[in-house]
């Protein structure tokens, strides 16, 4: 599970760095504050890949989805990004816990013969 989260959250880094690029294009916002939100946004998705085994760590990666879609108020492309990005977090969480299942009983099965 950790690898496919960890891609997914790396993926996302650099989708937030980007949408922090589109977002200096607004009028609304100073550069001050899109990289202040940018920035954090990044570095939890990078802080993110070591504790995502961790407890909680999937809800992190859950919170940081949903501040992707809600980040669509300001760049509206971000609703369709976030929800991509939210259907490959569940994809990643759900294949990962299977893989790592299956990899469990591979090693029960080797250990007994």
């Amino acid at each position: 599970m950790r690898t496919l989260c960890a891609s997914t959250l790396i993926g996302e880094f650099f989708v937030i760095g980007f949408a922090g690029l589109v977002a200096m294009k607004s009028d609304d916002l100073s550069s001050a504050t899109v990289w202040t939100v940018c920035g954090i946004g990044m570095l939890l998705s990078v802080l993110l890949c070591g504790v995502i085994t961790r407890p909680g760590g999937v809800q992190l990666g859950w919170a940081l989805q949903i501040a992707l879609v809600a980040g669509g108020f300001f760049i509206p492309m971000m609703y369709i990004l976030g929800l991509l990005f939210g259907a490959l977090w569940w994809a990643s969480v759900h294949y990962g816990r299977k893989i790592d299942e299956a990899k469990a009983r591979w090693a029960a099965q080797e250990a007994t013969t």
